[in-house]
């Protein structure tokens, strides 16, 4: 199958404004790109890009004074098929470790290991060890938090996402993550696009996704404690320890964000043009 992918953002700076922002595929993705994402400014800034230290590809410009508008529009093969689900991968010890895996263990951010370890080991330290065991956390954490945009907090970490029992995509991740880190368990968070192919409707706003890997048996697996079902379309921009690695953009003055639109669609026979908004 075909994705169309793609954003428009508005910024409002009262100043000019250095910014870094991720937004572009993953490099992992590059070569099912159709099209390229390239990222379009209004007016045009000079733009350069470098891999910061997970890997991700990242642009940095100086944002004018005023209004700035950041878009692209791509298209991605995609092989169509859901998650990957192996029922039998196994949990592998932490001495067996690789250690590029080790990061993923320790605390970061959003996910504060040291708060969260006796009650990971409460909850989930009678299930067996491996997938059955990051499958309890998704289920657990699915079902303990309540989705609503209206609960979204730049500052919200996994513990405040335990006790509120209120969140949006993020805010499941990085509880999940959080309990697989204190069972012994690699996890990172990743975001990216992922849209409705494959789902039932209604269907709600566009918006980045965030969800997460976990190292188990040799391999980097997928899972997504807000969906909590293997899903079609997911298309990678970055990974990292939480959301504060991979955030949208990094601003080094005030602004505001004024336009917000995430666009993720199945490429039908024909491809007529997103309307101008």
């Amino acid at each position: 199958m075909k994705i169309r992918i793609g954003f428009d953002l508005i910024y409002d700076c009262p100043q000019p404004t250095p910014m870094i922002l991720t937004l572009t595929v993953h490099a992992s993705r590059v070569a099912d790109l159709i099209t390229p994402d390239l990222l379009v400014t209004e007016p045009a800034v000079p733009v350069t890009a470098y891999r910061d230290t997970f890997g991700n590809w990242c642009s940095r410009l100086l944002a004018p004074k005023g209004t700035l508008r950041l878009t692209t529009d791509a298209i991605v093969h995609d092989s169509g098929l859901p998650d990957v689900v192996v029922p039998n991968a196994r949990q592998t010890p932490v001495t067996e470790l690789p250690d590029e895996t080790l990061l993923f263990l320790l605390g970061s951010r959003y996910c504060e290991t040291d708060r969260l370890t006796d009650v990971a080991w409460k909850l989930f330290g009678h299930t067996p060890p491996g997938w059955a065991r990051v499958q309890a956390v998704c289920d657990h954490v699915h079902s303990h938090i309540a989705f609503g945009y209206e609960h979204a907090r730049h500052t919200k970490t996994a513990w405040d996402v335990f006790h509120e029992r209120v969140g949006v995509c993020r805010d499941y991740a990085h509880l999940a993550i959080t309990f697989c880190r204190c069972l012994n368990i690699p996890a990172r968070y990743c975001t990216g696009y992922l849209g409705d192919m494959g789902m039932p409707p209604p269907y709600g706003p566009m918006d980045f996704a965030g969800w997460f890997e976990v190292w188990l048996d040799g391999h980097w697996y997928t899972f997504d404690a807000r969906n909590n079902t293997p899903r079609i379309g997911r298309v990678l921009i970055a990974r990292g320890r939480d959301a504060a690695d991979v955030a949208i953009s990094n601003t080094f003055g005030p602004n505001a964000l004024k336009r917000f639109i995430v666009r993720t669609d199945e490429v039908p026979e024909s491809v007529p043009p997103w309307p101008a908004v």
